[in-house]
């Protein structure tokens, strides 16, 4: 298989949101990144390593539901140090405020501590919440709140402005507009991004990501395609783009209707339809 073409994708609106978040990591205690469950490397956004420096960090493995759960155990052990920890969550259907308070006071003990030495009564700790496009944001934070304190949407680049949202009275959160970088030094980095639509479909090759997310199921989910899509053994790529679409239908004209066929691919990965699946694995890079 050859290598995608690498995909850049940097609006403006970025830029801003970038720098506003460098201005307002000094008022808070702790970093809450919220990475996605199905890449949890690719998913996490290196600009944030300086950024964060030596703040606390919670990361939260958002669609937990869409991922491989044995996948997601290794992926938390993986990324789980004194510095960080580390929470998979369904935002939507999983019950976690408490655990978010817990967690937090946790990796601020250090500076409750010090209030309290100080006779200071520990105030309600300020996290600052922040990640990639479309990884749930704003989802968790209208779940914890109970209300629509952040405009969400299944697309990237909805937030746009830094808004602060009053949990309970122990802690505080700051939501941020999500931020790519500007260059995929790793262009298997822009396919899975794209593959799961944290990058506009309008700067992608679909006919590329398609052929790289099913040599990927080929390779790691042997007889997947044909049981979703109830088909004879598939020697290649293309064989098995053949055969669903011929078992789908997708013809025009006597010929694969490619077009329809790509359209078709993208929305089943994305609408879960092959199951829950993680596409990458720990021992595949650095983590961190």
């Amino acid at each position: 298989m050859t290598s995608p073409n690498p995909i850049q994708w940097f609006p403006g609106h970025m830029t801003k949101a970038k720098r506003q978040m460098e201005e307002n990591l000094k008022k808070v205690d702790l970093v809450i990144e919220i990475r996605d469950a199905r890449i949890p490397y690719s998913s996490k956004n290196p600009m944030l390593e300086k950024l964060i420096q030596n703040k606390p960090r919670l990361i939260i493995l958002s669609k937990r539901d869409k991922a491989d759960p044995q996948m997601t155990i290794r992926w938390t052990q993986a990324l789980e140090d004194e510095q960080n920890k580390v929470l998979a969550l369904d935002l939507i259907r999983d019950s976690y405020k408490k655990t978010l308070v817990s967690f937090s006071n946790e990796l601020c003990k250090a500076l409750i501590e010090k209030q309290k030495r100080r006779g200071i009564r520990p105030r309600a700790l300020r996290a600052m919440v922040c990640g990639i496009p479309n990884v749930g944001k704003s989802t968790m934070i209208n779940t914890l709140a109970k209300r629509k304190a952040a405009q969400t949407a299944d697309r990237p680049g909805v937030t746009r402005s830094l808004q602060w949202i009053k949990l309970d009275k122990g802690l505080e959160l700051l939501d941020t507009p999500g931020v790519l970088w500007p260059k995929f030094e790793d262009p298997q980095i822009g396919m899975r991004l794209a593959l799961l639509g944290s990058i506009r479909d309008e700067v992608i090759n679909r006919d590329e990501l398609v052929h790289y997310a099913l040599d990927w199921l080929l390779k790691k989910h042997e007889g997947l395609l044909e049981r979703v899509y109830q088909i004879e053994p598939v020697d290649d790529v293309w064989d098995a783009m053949k055969k669903i679409a011929l078992k789908r239908g997708y013809l025009q004209k006597g010929e694969i209707d490619q077009e329809r066929l790509i359209r078709s691919l993208i929305k089943d990965i994305r609408n879960d339809v092959l199951g829950p699946i993680t596409w990458e694995e720990p021992y595949d890079r650095e983590t961190a």
